[in-house]
């Protein structure tokens, strides 16, 4: 029950009733809502000074596991990176001067992925991090840019690699006839007497004195580019090698090949014989690399030892007159 005020009337001697009017009652409860908000807001930043609000306490957890994460991530792309780099050394410094390749060039390496426009939506949703991320970003898209390089570059390599694998199966590197003791190179390369004009004059290859029909052998994988009978150089063979390589082969007694026949190492092409300008039975041997004549003693490393090579060297060495003409 509402308790009823009274006041003291001097002029009539009487106790009054306090009349309490609407206008007084809204002050009086504004006033008291005032207050109440006051010490509401004062509670409210006194509680929050030295009492974290439960919400608060879990985001600032969340982004302290966050920046946990965000560490973790850096030290795998720094391991990444790392490790890409160690691919990149082997790639040029072994395989690549292996098979005589030029280094993927630096520019291509630390060439960029993409402006700001890459990283819009980031960027326009103003996280409170957002420089973090954006870095995050850009590192994981110049490392996935350079793995990507570097599976071409093994992609470039395993090519090469064929390629070497061809090339190695045909340049020539055996000789073209038996000559287990060393026994038949009769002539070398360069300077030798002609056995006809008897003059000094330059020999292209080297001769192999043999009887009639010993075999004789392609010395590297090849194709058949001339098969017949060429005056001076009697019964001739010439066999294309590829990368630039060619192999004749003169004073046959018989051919076995054809021309466009293909041919492996070590296959008989024909036979020793006298047939040309020849002074006895033997084979003149010669190796041309990119159309000029070269030292065919080079290319006998195959089927001979080191001592033997040396023993083959010497015996090519001496100035000797060539058992042909033809060259």
């Amino acid at each position: 029950m509402a308790r009823i005020k009274y006041y003291y009337d001097t002029e009539t001697c009487k106790y009054e009733r306090v009349k309490i009017s609407r206008w007084d009652v809204f002050l009086n409860g504004l006033g008291f809502f005032t207050l109440a908000l006051i010490l509401a807001i004062g509670i409210f930043f006194f509680y929050g000074e030295f009492f974290e609000l439960p919400h608060v306490t879990k985001l600032k957890k969340e982004n302290k596991e966050l920046l946990t994460y965000y560490e973790m991530l850096n030290e795998e792309l720094k391991t990444s990176n790392q490790m890409l780099r160690v691919l990149r050394e082997r790639d040029d410094n072994i395989y690549r001067k292996i098979f005589e390749a030029e280094p993927i060039p630096q520019s291509i390496w630390e060439g960029g992925v993409g402006g700001a426009e890459r990283y819009k939506e980031i960027l326009d949703s103003r996280t409170e991090r957002e420089g973090l991320i954006v870095d995050s970003f850009e590192d994981i898209d110049k490392l996935k840019r350079q793995l990507y390089i570097q599976t071409k570059s093994y992609d470039d390599i395993e090519e090469m690699a064929a390629n070497k694998a061809e090339m190695l199966a045909c340049i020539p590197s055996i000789q073209p006839i038996s000559n287990k003791e060393l026994k038949r190179l009769a002539s070398g390369f360069g300077m030798r007497m002609h056995p006809i004009l008897k003059y000094r004059r330059p020999h292209n290859g080297v001769d192999f004195s043999a009887d009639p029909g010993t075999p004789i052998y392609a010395t590297g994988d090849a194709s058949v580019s001339r098969a017949s009978y060429s005056g001076a150089a009697g019964n001739r063979v010439q066999l294309d090698h590829g990368f630039g390589y060619e192999t004749r082969y003169f004073h046959m007694s018989k051919i076995d090949v054809k021309v466009g026949q293909k041919v492996k190492r070590g296959d008989v092409i024909g036979y020793v014989g006298n047939t040309g300008l020849s002074m006895a039975p033997h084979l003149h041997y010669e190796v041309w690399h990119n159309d000029k004549p070269i030292n065919p003693i080079n290319y006998f490393y195959q089927d001979v030892t080191d001592e033997e090579f040396d023993k083959l060297i010497e015996l090519a060495n001496r100035d000797n007159q060539s058992l042909g003409g033809g060259w």
